[in-house]
């Protein structure tokens, strides 16, 4: 008689099973989720679309198709990185300035990061 594999694949699925007693079962996840933070424009986005979307967060959460609100999270700080960046750029806000006038570099740089997140809020957490 053959030996059985302790454990084996389903080819179409990709599905894992392993071998108890005479029978295959759905083997469980041995590898750990990776934890990845969801950040506050992930939370936003959530609380975005159970306050003004209701019925397509309910549509979403029923079909558990809720987006990754980790991912939310990092393309919001990646998109507001380059905004800051690229408004700093355009509007003259440098290094030379922050060693020139240190209380005008922060005014200027506080007044891009809240346009900035505006943008972000605007164009991206609440879409």
């Amino acid at each position: 008689m053959k030996e059985l594999e302790k454990y084996i694949v389903d080819e179409k699925t990709g599905l894992k099973y392993e071998l108890a007693g005479d029978y295959y079962f759905l083997a469980g996840y041995d590898e750990k989720e990776e934890h990845r933070p969801v950040g506050i424009w992930g939370q936003r986005h959530i609380q975005y679309l159970r306050r003004c979307k209701k019925a397509t967060y309910t549509a979403l959460l029923i079909e558990g198709k809720l987006p990754d609100l980790a991912d939310v999270n990092e393309q919001a700080e990646e998109m507001l990185f380059q905004l800051v960046k690229q408004m700093a750029k355009d509007e003259g806000v440098d290094e030379v300035l922050k060693r020139r006038d240190q209380l005008g570099w922060v005014q200027r740089m506080n007044s891009i990061r809240h346009r900035a997140e505006e943008i972000v809020l605007n164009n991206l957490i609440n879409n």
